[in-house]
């Protein structure tokens, strides 16, 4: 005989998977502590700076 299923706990039930796949995704995207974002972003400032510095000058110098 076949299992008997209740059509509306199994909707709320794939309903909650599928929100609960959406909030896993939240929490990996915007998870980071205020800390965590503060170091990133320097870390990225500084390189940003140093590969700046790096670049040549390629204006001639006579022309002005």
């Amino acid at each position: 005989m076949a299992q008997i299923i209740n059509l509306r706990r199994a909707r709320k039930s794939a309903n909650r998977a599928k929100h609960e796949a959406s909030a896993a995704a939240n929490r990996e995207r915007f998870g980071q502590s205020a800390a965590s974002k503060a170091t990133q972003k320097a870390t990225t400032t500084l390189e940003e700076r140093q590969w700046q510095g790096h670049k040549r000058d390629h204006r001639d110098p006579d022309a002005t």
